[in-house]
């Protein structure tokens, strides 16, 4: 099971109008991401371009922690969260965790309510939720450089020999990085690890 699915029956029941969470968002899309706005407004918000003008994202951006939309302190001139709450989107609040040992990467959440404004637990709660999410989905330990090395060579499309010949090292040494490598990611296969290790910024 997808681990953000996990969590999406308790994001449900605080967020009843709606959420959007993006984990681990590298340049600019996310390694995974559970979208439960309602289709009418992600249709409006991607005809309109409104991703641009969202003030929640600019949040985002620029912070971590979390706060509720009418506390962002910056200016809607497009008027994003007005229109949202045509769409029963009135009551927001958005969370934002870094990654700081993968490159940069962030996990984000934009949650809403339709009948009140979350309170200061319930944003706790999102955080906390948000934070488990995005740490459930790094590896429980780093990479050594020789066994980045040997998984890029290998995702690169270069042989076990190919590989023992330029690093100057034993098959069975190259066999060794490579499976610990994809322990350490958690994969099945070679080609598992290097996508999980694309989508975490190790390679």
């Amino acid at each position: 099971m997808s681990q953000i699915k996990r969590y999406a029956d308790r994001l449900d029941e605080l967020a009843p109008a709606g959420c959007y969470v993006a984990l681990r968002v590298g340049f600019s899309y996310p390694a995974e991401e559970l979208n439960r706005l309602p289709e009418a407004w992600v249709e409006h918000y991607t005809v309109q371009g409104l991703v641009v003008h969202d003030p929640v994202l600019k949040w985002v951006y620029t912070n971590s922690g979390v706060t509720s939309w009418d506390r962002l302190g910056l200016d809607d001139p497009r008027g994003v969260l007005r229109e949202a709450r045509g769409y029963g989107l009135h009551h927001g609040a958005v969370a934002c965790v870094l990654c700081t040992e993968e490159k940069g990467r962030r996990s984000y959440g934009s949650f809403a309510r339709p009948d009140r404004p979350f309170s200061g637990i319930e944003m706790r709660e999102l955080l906390s939720l948000l934070t488990q999410m995005h740490r459930s989905g790094t590896p429980p330990r780093r990479l050594t450089r020789a066994e980045t090395e040997a998984l890029r060579m290998q995702a690169n499309g270069m042989r076990l020999k190919q590989i023992s010949a330029e690093l100057d090292i034993s098959m069975s040494a190259v066999k060794a990085r490579l499976a610990n490598a994809k322990r350490k990611l958690g994969a099945q296969t070679p080609s598992q690890a290097a996508s999980i290790a694309r989508s975490r910024g190790v390679l």
